[in-house]
């Protein structure tokens, strides 16, 4: 994240001259500011779009279509609750209503103390170890609403 002191304005345009030419060269951009900043800052949209000869549509519509692109700072750690079907039939959705009570946010929101973003995600590839939570870079098996509030007292 954002902490070289540089001005999110100076991040954008140095992603942009870098990969002006690339072709294909937006996700990579758009990767790099996020990287950078965290976020990719919605004033930041006209400025990507004229500098990748796009229009501001086509840059919005790549943000927005990607769940790890957010156009607001995250919290410190992401939460992701894994939605797909195997964790399901072993009970992610009652750890689902569990988590947003207990982070007291949906998915999409950070928490008032901005130390949480909690997200969804639609496998995290421990299918045979359901229901599956990841906590920044961290992937954990047989999540239960005990083990999330230990993991949570952990962190």
């Amino acid at each position: 994240m954002h902490s070289s002191g540089e001005a999110p304005a100076v991040i954008v345009s140095s992603a942009v001259r870098k990969f002006a030419d690339t072709p294909g060269g937006l996700l990579p951009l758009l990767h790099e500011i996020q990287a950078g900043l965290g976020f990719i800052p919605s004033d930041s949209v006209v400025t990507i779009a004229s500098g990748m000869g796009l229009s501001r549509a086509e840059v919005h519509g790549v943000i927005s279509f990607y769940h790890d692109f957010r156009d607001k700072p995250g919290g410190q750690k992401t939460i992701h609750v894994c939605r797909a079907e195997a964790c399901q039939a072993v009970g992610s959705r009652q750890l689902e209503a569990h988590v947003k009570t207990r982070l007291g946010v949906d998915y999409g929101e950070t928490t008032v103390d901005g130390r949480f973003t909690l997200e969804p995600v639609y496998c995290l590839g421990n299918c045979a170890c359901g229901p599956s939570v990841r906590i920044a870079d961290d992937v954990f098996a047989r999540v239960d609403a005990d083990r999330f509030d230990e993991l949570l007292g952990d962190i």
